[in-house]
């Protein structure tokens, strides 16, 4: 039987346009659902809109939408992405759906009947960017430094709290207990942190009469849910819970993938939530870094917004993809820049995966049918050895690492072409384990570059188990030129 695998990542605000640090994360999911699927398993990928909160309310008042002809505008934004980057998800949940809302409400309820909401008066400093409250210890010189160009609001009213500080011995008991529940361990040990310094019950709703938007309270129409214990939830909305246990069943626990900025929100609150409502914790949750501009965080207010569409539009989906799991490291900040993008697909992919694709394809299609004919052990044992590597580094999340065994393995095939010269020798042995190499790189690179690992492996035919035909295949990463007058990179 194969093995089921579920895997999410964060729903992101729709109050703003889709930038390159969702679409990091989104990919690096999308490899991760990929790679499973070629190992046979069943797998169901989900990502989504979070359509709640005061940031889309305030959002929709400043164009003078309705709040839902405003999300309903915008979450099509997000979920363009699959084409735009080739992504295999199985959902797109929104918070506005009803079977959402019903599964909040629930959950809600769950969290109540076990003793953990309780009703209290509070005065809090609120970022609005965030959508969390804002202890002096989390501020700078006064500020949020997520948000250090919104000011923060100060909130003072009767709301309802979640009593997370209930959680603290089970939340710590888990973590122990799973020393990989969050990765990297620095992540881990951040959520311990969080525990061991005093968890503190957080606000869950907000008052109807000055923010309207928002899932409605169970049982007091005087409230509506705070935006985090709502969106939370579609984590297990998305799979059917509560109305279809069979497919929740099924698929819970998740693989969540999330940012460095949100290991409380994942990691504590989330858990304990579900904790309260008797729902085993998530699988495991894989915190990635933030890409930067120039050393910057990327802001709407500072400008430097990279825009995934510009880039997909201009060197194509399997580009932005490879650059993304490659050269961003999937633990740290890493910078994103243009000029080291080209030289990534100069390099890489057109004189490396393409270059080797076309390469090989043209010898082999020249020398017809290869019959009879044994794979070297050499070839096996990189082969082997390449597989062994991505393994390795997929399972600790070191996707940049399983990339480089992919391309390790094209590097192995220049060097064998250039010892072996089978454009000379016309050795169709040589070309055979050329053809076996090339097919096995696509099987490799197709979680990272899917539209290439298709086109390489629809040019080879096995007529039977050790007999082959090959196509030549066209060049799958045009050499880029200088820009053309337009910003469209010129192609050879």
């Amino acid at each position: 039987m194969p093995g089921k695998f579920y895997i999410t990542t964060t729903i992101p605000y729709v109050n703003a346009e889709p930038h390159i640090g969702f679409a990091l994360e989104v990919v690096q999911a999308d490899m991760l659902a990929r790679y499973r699927r070629n190992l046979g398993e069943e797998v169901y990928f989900s990502t989504g809109a979070d359509e709640h909160g005061q940031k889309i309310y305030e959002k929709a008042v400043e164009e003078g939408k309705d709040p839902q002809v405003y999300v309903d505008e915008n979450a099509v934004k997000f979920d363009n992405l699959k084409n735009a980057l080739n992504l295999s998800y199985d959902n797109f949940i929104r918070t506005t759906d009803k079977e959402h809302v019903r599964a909040a409400q629930k959950l809600w309820e769950l969290c109540d009947k076990n003793g953990d909401i309780e009703k209290k008066f509070y005065k809090i400093k609120y970022c609005v960017g965030c959508e969390l409250e804002k202890t002096d210890s989390e501020l700078v010189d006064g500020i949020c430094p997520l948000h250090p160009n919104r000011e923060l609001e100060d909130i003072e009213e009767e709301n309802y709290f979640f009593k997370l500080s209930n959680y603290a011995k089970k939340l710590s008991d888990l973590y122990e207990k799973r020393p990989d529940f969050v990765v990297p361990a620095n992540k881990l040990d951040e959520a311990k942190k969080l525990v061991i310094e005093g968890l503190r019950d957080f606000s869950i709703s907000r008052l109807k009469e000055k923010l309207p938007w928002g899932v409605p309270v169970p049982g007091d129409d005087e409230h509506v849910m705070y935006v985090w214990f709502d969106a939370l939830v579609n984590y297990i909305s998305t799979i059917g819970w509560p109305d279809d246990q069979r497919k929740f069943e099924k698929w819970w626990p998740a693989l969540q993938l999330a940012g460095k900025d949100q290991v409380r929100q994942q990691a504590v609150m989330w858990q304990a939530m579900l904790l309260s409502a008797g729902i085993e914790p998530s699988r495991q949750i894989f915190v990635h870094g933030f890409i930067n501009v120039g050393g910057q965080k990327i802001s709407k207010s500072v400008g430097n917004v990279v825009d995934p569409f510009y880039y997909t539009g201009k060197y194509g989906a399997d580009a932005v993809r490879y650059y993304l799991v490659s050269h961003i490291h999937p633990f740290e900040d890493s910078d994103f820049d243009e000029a080291k993008f080209r030289e990534a697909y100069q390099a890489d992919l057109a004189n490396g995966l393409g270059n080797f694709a076309s390469r090989v394809s043209t010898l082999a299609e020249e020398a017809g049918e290869l019959k009879n004919l044994k794979v070297d052990k050499q070839i096996e044992l990189e082969i082997k050895n390449a597989r062994k590597s991505a393994e390795e580094a997929i399972a600790g999340f070191r996707l940049h690492e399983a990339v480089e065994a992919a391309w390790n393995l094209i590097h192995f095939g220049d060097g064998y072409i250039d010892e072996k010269k089978p454009w000379e020798s016309k050795d169709k042995n040589v070309i055979f384990n050329l053809v076996v190499l090339l097919d096995n790189i696509a099987s490799l690179v197709l979680p990272v570059v899917p539209d290439a690992a298709q086109k390489i492996t629809s040019a080879i035919t096995w007529t039977d188990k050790d007999n082959i035909r090959v196509k030549k295949i066209q060049p799958i990463f045009p050499r880029l030129q200088e820009e053309d007058s337009g910003g469209k990179p010129r192609i050879d």
